[in-house]
C-alpha cells in the first residue's frame, strides 16, 4: 500500500476518536461527494476523525478528487494497493495506518443515510464491540428482499448467527476488536458473523436505506456461487477448525457406510448364485468405501495438526470471570 499522507518511517501520531475506512473497489460513486455527505454528521458530533480511502488500482481519477480535499486541509488519506485485491485484503492492509480508537467501515457507495452513521459509533462507545447497520425500512423490490432472506436463512442454519443485513457493508467496531477478527480472502462482508461466532458483543441497529441504494441488485450466477462457497467455508472454519475429525469423519462415515451397505447387498446376491462381476454397483460400493476411508484419514491428520499447532489463534473469548466479580 502507498500512502502519500504518511511520513516515511511510520512515526507515531496522536490517537483520534474515529477512523473511517472506505474501501474503493467495485462501482464506486464520486468519492468527493461521498465524503461530503458522510463527514457532515460526524463533524457535528465534535469527534476527531480521519477518512482513509483504501483503493484498488484503476481509480486514479476518483482518488485525484481526494488529493484536492487533502491539500485543502480535510482529514483525508489515500492508500492505493499495488495490484487488485479483495475488500478483506484492503482492510487488513489499512490497519497499521489507522489512528482512531474506533473504526467505521464504509463501502465506496451509499447504503444508508449518512445521518445514521453517528449512531453506530455511539453504540461502540456505549460498550458494543461490533455494530452493524441494517438497512431498515427496506425500500427495494421483492427480488432483493427474497435474496436477502435466503442468504440469512442459510447463515442462521449453518452458522447459528441471527443477523438481518450482512451485505450492507456499513459497520463500526473497536480498534482492538478489528485487530483480533481474522479477515481474509473474500469474507470481509461477514465481519459481523465472524465476530459473533468468536464471542464479541455484536449489535445491529436499523438505519434508513439511502435512496441511491434502492435498485435491483442482480448479480451474475458466478457471484451467487461464490457467496455460497464463502458461507460453506465459514461454516467449516468457524465450527470445525478445532475438531476437523467431526466434519471429515461424518462425511467419511456416511460414504463408507453406503459403500459397505452396497457391497453387503451384492455379497448376499453372490451367495444366492447371481453374478456380480459386471455390476456397476460393485465398483460404486468399492469407491465409496475408499472415499470414506480417505475422508476419515484427512480428519485424523487435521486432528494431529490441531493438536501439535502452538496456541495463539483467536478461537473464542470469555466474556466475564464470575470468580473475580465475587471477590
Amino acid at each position: 500500500m502507498s500512502d502519500p499522507g504518511v511520513a516515511a518511517g511510520g512515526a507515531e501520531r496522536p490517537a483520534l476518536d474515529l477512523s473511517v475506512v472506505v474501501t474503493v473497489r467495485e462501482h464506486p460513486e464520486p468519492l468527493a461527494a461521498l465524503y461530503a455527505d458522510c463527514v457532515a454528521p460526524l463533524r457535528a458530533r465534535g469527534w476527531s476523525f480521519e477518512f482513509v480511502f483504501a483503493a484498488d488500482p484503476g481509480h486514479r481519477a476518483l482518488l485525484d478528487q481526494l488529493e484536492v480535499l487533502r491539500r485543502g486541509g480535510e482529514p483525508v488519506r489515500v492508500l492505493e494497493a499495488a495490484h487488485p485485491v479483495g475488500d478483506a485484503a484492503l482492510l487488513r492492509a489499512t490497519l497499521p495506518y489507522l489512528r482512531g480508537r474506533t473504526v467505521l467501515i464504509l463501502p465506496a457507495y451509499h447504503r444508508v443515510e449518512p445521518d445514521g452513521l453517528p449512531a453506530l459509533v455511539d453504540r461502540v462507545l456505549a460498550g458494543a464491540e461490533v455494530v452493524l447497520a441494517r438497512r431498515w425500512p427496506r425500500k427495494d423490490g421483492p427480488f432483493n428482499r427474497i435474496q436477502n432472506r435466503a442468504v440469512h436463512v442459510l447463515i442462521n442454519a449453518l452458522l447459528r448467527v441471527r443477523l438481518n443485513d450482512v451485505a450492507c457493508g456499513v459497520r463500526a467496531l473497536r480498534r482492538g476488536t478489528f485487530e483480533q477478527i481474522p479477515v481474509y480472502g473474500d469474507n470481509a462482508r461477514f465481519i459481523g458473523v465472524i465476530a459473533a461466532r468468536l464471542g464479541f458483543r455484536v449489535e445491529e441497529i436499523p438505519i434508513p436505506q439511502h435512496q441511491a441504494d434502492v435498485r435491483t441488485h442482480l448479480h451474475p450466477p458466478g457471484t451467487y456461487v461464490r457467496r455460497l462457497i464463502d458461507i460453506v467455508g465459514l461454516f467449516f472454519v468457524l465450527r470445525f477448525t478445532q475438531k476437523p475429525l467431526r466434519f471429515f469423519g461424518l462425511i467419511g462415515a456416511v460414504l463408507a457406510f453406503a459403500g459397505v451397505a452396497i457391497l453387503g447387498l451384492l455379497s448376499f446376491e453372490k451367495l444366492a448364485g447371481a453374478s456380480i462381476a459386471a455390476r456397476p454397483l460393485l465398483l460404486a460400493g468399492a469407491i465409496l468405501v475408499v472415499l470414506g476411508a480417505q475422508a476419515i484419514a484427512v480428519g485424523l491428520v487435521g486432528e494431529i495438526v490441531v493438536f501439535l499447532s502452538p496456541p495463539g489463534g483467536v478461537v473464542y473469548r470469555l466474556l466475564s470471570d464470575s470468580s473475580q466479580s465475587r471477590e
